[in-house]
């Protein structure tokens, strides 16, 4: 189980279309328990007499009110991108879930990534949408509902991992390698220390550095693999998918060693460190 955090968004519409695999619109139904989970003041927010069953739209909305109701709310830099998207898949050999251990999973997530704070009233709307095999998109409005903004915790990704790698645990599901941390009490010469946090900062540079690299060329292979014709077509696409999402859990880990790193050598002044080589592009794909 991986989770991955997503660019944040203006609306929520573009991530529930990710989640259900298709564009919402105002006729458009959802399937029964598609939404598995959502945020505890939902039941007390809801009319006794409203619909039993909300659509796409309908859910869009709801999580989006905030952002209307609270016009100045902004995060750092006066960012107004409130919506919060994270989505988490199985291993493709994992067995499927129950409606009920999806919702837990939802629920520790959210938890994990500070969208839900057991006993807060005031907190974020969030639901949790179960709309593709092996995946759980989980969308939030960041802007609570007393107007402050959710900050996000600052180590957000190893909060999520660890969190991933319990419900793994509990739930009896295929675990996901992690990078070694260092042992604790470890302290490396300072110069040699922050040099090696600049090399894995290289490796893990999303823009230009191999994994990264890597990451474009399977995902861009599951995309073409997953609109071609043939009966392993949908596995393929999912094992490619997996793996390019493990390799982004590989990217964290070694920004998070890095971070470590850092603050073990402290401020010592490090020697200078030629900068890796960017990958060469890939060569032009050639249909036939």
């Amino acid at each position: 189980m991986i989770p991955r955090i997503n660019e944040r968004t203006h609306t929520p519409h573009d991530p529930l279309s990710e989640a259900l695999g298709r564009p919402i619109s105002i006729e458009d139904g959802l399937a029964e328990h598609t939404v598995i989970a959502y945020w505890t003041g939902l039941d007390e927010y809801t009319l006794n007499d409203e619909q039993a069953s909300w659509t796409a739209t309908q859910w869009a909305q709801h999580l989006e009110e905030p952002l209307l109701e609270h016009p100045f709310a902004a995060g750092p830099k006066d960012d107004r991108r409130a919506i919060f998207h994270l989505d988490t898949r199985l291993h493709p050999e994992d067995r499927d879930l129950s409606d009920a251990e999806w919702a837990e999973t939802a629920h520790r997530l959210a938890r994990a990534a500070g969208i839900e704070i057991p006993g807060d009233t005031n907190g974020c709307r969030w639901a949790a949408v179960q709309g593709k095999p092996g995946r759980l998109d989980l969308v939030a409005n960041l802007i609570r509902l007393d107007g402050a903004w959710q900050p996000r915790p600052a180590d957000l990704p190893q909060r999520l991992a660890g969190e991933a790698r319990r419900i793994e645990h509990d739930l009896r599901l295929t675990r996901v390698p992690v990078a070694p941390q260092p042992p604790a009490g470890a302290r490396a010469v300072p110069t040699a220390t922050t040099q090696f946090a600049t090399v894995l900062d290289q490796l893990a540079d999303e823009r230009s550095r191999p994994l990264a690299a890597v990451r474009a060329l399977v995902e861009h292979t599951a995309h073409r693999i997953a609109h071609q014709p043939g009966a392993e077509r949908p596995g393929t696409a999912h094992r490619l998918e997996w793996i390019a999402r493990r390799l982004h859990g590989i990217q964290e880990d070694l920004d998070a060693t890095a971070t470590t790193l850092r603050q073990a050598a402290g401020p010592t002044a490090s020697l200078p460190l030629t900068p890796a080589p960017s990958p060469p592009a890939p060569a032009p794909h050639r249909a036939r």
